[in-house]
């Protein structure tokens, strides 16, 4: 392809300002990203001249079908947009098969289990035995309807009085949902879902993913491999900044394993220049890397707000308010960690304890109001927890090695949000977030693919019956409140369980007799060949059969589309059509 060629394409190009960076250059990435989107915009522009329309679509009968995979390989070649500074400048960033990880469109499809002693459904009994987790990476030309929102189903509201049925759901003013959210499915797909109704709506992410240190049962997967990890962390973040609001901010747990290279993809999914901090908390456990020579003694958590200009953390905003007395005592309750930090925090203040009246004193009392100071607020420091330091929370025993103490969570919740902001967390595992949301009266969203669910369910129960475990003396905790559970409803998802659970050759084979009849298969798939060397099958292990079988299915119809929530085949009920169009109307 000719120079002139080019530089005529990159002129056009250049007359989408969003595909032009601060000093005027076109930024190939962002047209890569429209490209693969099949963005209107870009394709009314390239369709309106006559060479490049001739070029990049084709005509069928009287319709002009975009050629995706032609443009982008024209926009990646090397002699467009040729000038060392920008391809010096293309250069930066992760790079996983000589390919920049920013410009992969790959999606990690299934999350291996959390980085835990204990894995999804099982007890202290069974706990090491071995449990097979596929992951999948589908290219994008085998992406169809995989993001699509889909059916919601099982619906239940859990209040004091027990289980009730969702008939109805919660909406404010401005039509946002106002509910409390458990959500049983994949993450990635789940997360597409919920930008539906909460694109742009979300205070405070936070997520605690498995760490890839080695330690956890991935079987087949090599232990979920760098660039796998790599790929599923970028697809989840991407859709997780859409939900965030513009003030919002996300909190990411890792440990030293990952988390130098998570923080180059937060740098580029965020951008670096919204990066504030790597906040640190340390805890008492031992390394759970024995061969090391070093004790690890701490975790970080990435800190980054959506956008830095708007970004402002809820004390910060709190500067100058007058309040109540008792609100005072009480805010400052809220953010101290101790009882000593408390005092200290009322001494402050000029508010002493009373020993005679047992009670609170102020020289500001007779005013009954009292004006927050700077130094009123608790700096936010690097290092946020350590349990030497803390020792005022009763924790009760945690599920799994890694899961997060609530004073910890606590903390975070209490800096970065207010009462009824939304938090959410789609590595919700066996939910301490939701648990310290609850107790603090945020509003929240968990989402967790694994039998954890039914840990954060029961353990969300107790909450409402006024548990006064963790920090609920913390927050004055003594119960009430709701939250609404619901499941990706599933189609080939089902088959992918019962692969997993099968324990020998006869029951696989009778899961693919099932399967012939009513899954979604791949369409390349020949059953007929498949069925002649069935024999050839046999001969396999059964982790590499279980594998192969996983493979066959068709991973875009992994949930219902609700696209055909109307489809016979689905067998869905009229309850559950009538809570799905309540839930994704705006």
């Amino acid at each position: 392809m000719s120079q002139n060629f080019y530089s005529k394409l990159e002129k056009l190009l250049k007359k989408d300002s969003r595909f032009l960076d601060q000093e005027g250059d076109l930024l190939k990435n962002n047209v890569i990203d429209s490209a693969y989107k099949a963005d209107k915009k870009l394709i009314e522009l390239l369709i309106s001249k006559r060479e490049f329309k001739s070029k990049f679509f084709n005509k069928i009968k009287d319709v002009f079908v975009f050629n995706i995979n032609d443009f982008v390989a024209y926009i990646q070649d090397k002699n467009f947009l040729a000038d060392s500074y920008t391809k010096y400048k293309n250069k930066i960033g992760l790079n996983i098969d000589d390919k920049f990880l920013n410009q992969r469109k790959e999606v990690a499809l299934v999350w291996p289990f959390k980085d835990c002693v204990l894995e999804g459904g099982m007890t202290k009994e069974n706990e090491k035995r071995k449990e097979i987790f596929f992951n999948e990476i589908l290219a994008q030309d085998e992406i169809d309807k995989l993001l699509s929102p889909k059916v919601l189903t099982n619906w239940k509201r859990y209040t004091k009085k027990g289980e009730e049925k969702v008939k109805e759901l919660k909406r404010d003013k401005d039509g946002i949902i106002r509910e409390n959210l458990i959500i049983k499915g994949n993450n990635l797909l789940a997360l597409h879902s919920l930008k539906e109704q909460f694109q742009g709506q979300i205070k405070l992410i936070y997520i605690d993913p498995p760490y890839n240190t080695g330690n956890d049962s991935f079987g087949y997967n090599n232990n979920f491999n760098h660039s796998t990890w790599l790929t599923f962390m970028k697809n989840r973040l991407e859709v997780a900044k859409e939900l965030l609001k513009d003030d919002g901010a996300i909190l990411i747990s890792i440990n030293d394993f990952e988390s130098a290279y998570l923080k180059i993809l937060c740098d580029q999914v965020f951008n670096r220049d919204n990066y504030l901090n790597t906040l640190i908390w340390y805890y008492s456990a031992m390394s759970s890397y024995p061969e090391k020579k070093f004790r690890n003694a701490c975790e970080h958590v990435l800190f980054y707000a959506k956008d830095q200009k708007t970004f402002n953390g809820v004390n910060r905003k709190e500067k100058g308010i007058k309040l109540k007395f008792r609100n005072v005592l009480e805010t400052v309750k809220k953010i101290s960690s101790s009882k000593n930090e408390f005092e200290n925090n009322l001494k402050k203040l000029g508010i002493f304890y009373d020993q005679s009246k047992k009670d609170y004193y102020t020289w500001y009392q007779q005013s009954k109001e009292v004006k927050v100071k700077d130094y009123f607020l608790i700096p936010f420091d690097d290092v946020i927890y350590s349990p030497a330091l803390n020792r005022n929370a009763k924790e009760r025993v945690r599920d799994f090695n890694g899961q997060k103490p609530e004073e910890l969570i606590k903390k975070l919740i209490v800096f970065l949000t207010q009462e009824n902001d939304i938090i959410l967390d789609f590595c919700l595992g066996t939910g301490t977030t939701t648990e310290v949301a609850h107790k603090m009266n945020r509003q929240y969203i968990g989402v967790e693919q694994l039998d954890y669910i039914d840990d954060s369910v029961n353990k969300l129960i107790k909450v409402i019956n006024g548990d006064q475990s963790g920090v609920s003396k913390l927050v004055g905790w003594k119960g009430g409140g709701n939250f609404v559970y619901c499941e990706l409803m599933q189609y080939n998802e089902q088959f992918v369980e019962k692969i997993q659970k099968t324990k020998d050759i006869k029951e696989l084979l009778r899961i693919w007799k099932e399967m012939k009849e009513k899954s979604f298969l791949n369409y390349n798939i020949d059953i007929k060949k498949f069925d002649e060397e069935i024999d050839e099958f046999k001969k396999l292990s059964l982790i590499k059969q279980k594998h192969i079988l996983f493979a066959l299915l068709n991973k875009n119809q992994l949930y219902v589309n609700l696209s055909e929530i109307e489809d016979k085949e689905f067998k869905i009920d009229i309850e559950d059509k009538e809570i799905n169009r309540k839930f994704y109307e705006r």
